[in-house]
């Protein structure tokens, strides 16, 4: 019996979901499993596609509806509803719910990777659904963090606020892009941050993976400091996924 699964969100040609899925399903013989790309141009469009395809069993959520997502949901997991996000739906019975692998995925990267460092302070770029769920792994790490935003008011900095108090990125021991500034196609965008500032004590995390080093990566490796793509928390939250639709 066929099984449809998918991913929904504005832009997926940058996305490495469905070669993954796909190499999944042949690996464990799963020949009537399938995984789509569903591009919406605006959330609202969920409804038609789920109509359109009564055979999905489930869902993953990338940018920019893992907050705009859960009003269209029956329930939602009360992990996912306390980080404010979901970037996984479970479809069954024709009832839709919500959860969010994103943050224990970056929870168990950033545990092996980043060192126990005494006051760690770290500073995350945007204010999206993926900041929310780092924001929520930070907690259960203990390390605390402030947010930057390209809007004023919505976060403790906005990048131009940043330009004027440069001890905000000199001080930071993590800092996290959350955005998807540099991710492809758009591989020439980077955040406006003064890179100048990172040096070698610097851990610099990007949640994008492809590509695999941005020019956000890029320039930081080039001033000493320690990188990390977003590949290994995608692998880990597409798992998380997988274990929920099939639980």
């Amino acid at each position: 019996m066929e099984k449809k699964f998918g991913l929904i969100g504005s832009t997926l040609s940058h996305s490495f979901s469905k070669s993954y899925f796909d190499e999944k399903f042949f690996r464990e013989g799963l020949r009537d499993y399938h995984y789509e790309l569903y591009p919406l141009k605006s959330v609202d469009d969920l409804n038609t596609l789920l109509a359109e395809n009564p055979e999905l069993e489930g869902l993953n959520v990338t940018v920019p509806y893992k907050e705009k997502v859960m009003k269209f949901l029956t329930d939602i997991d009360s992990e996912a509803k306390n980080i404010g996000a979901v970037n996984v739906i479970k479809i069954q019975n024709g009832k839709l719910k919500g959860f969010n692998t994103d943050s224990d995925a970056f929870y168990e990267t950033i545990e092996k990777w980043f060192p126990k460092i005494e006051n760690a302070h770290a500073i995350i770029l945007g204010t999206g659904g993926s900041s929310k769920a780092v924001q929520q792994a930070l907690k259960k790490l203990a390390v605390s963090f402030e947010v930057v935003s390209r809007k004023k008011g919505k976060a403790a900095h906005t990048y131009e606020s940043l330009a004027a108090n440069p001890n905000v990125i000199s001080s930071a021991h993590l800092i996290i892009n959350t955005t998807p500034l540099g991710m492809a196609p758009n591989t020439n965008d980077f955040p406006s941050i003064d890179y100048d500032l990172i040096t070698p004590h610097h851990y610099i995390y990007d949640l994008i993976y492809n590509p695999a080093r941005t020019l956000f990566l890029q320039k930081s490796e080039m001033r000493g400091a320690k990188i990390k793509n977003g590949l290994e928390m995608l692998q880990i939250q597409a798992e998380k996924a997988w274990a929920i639709w099939n639980n």
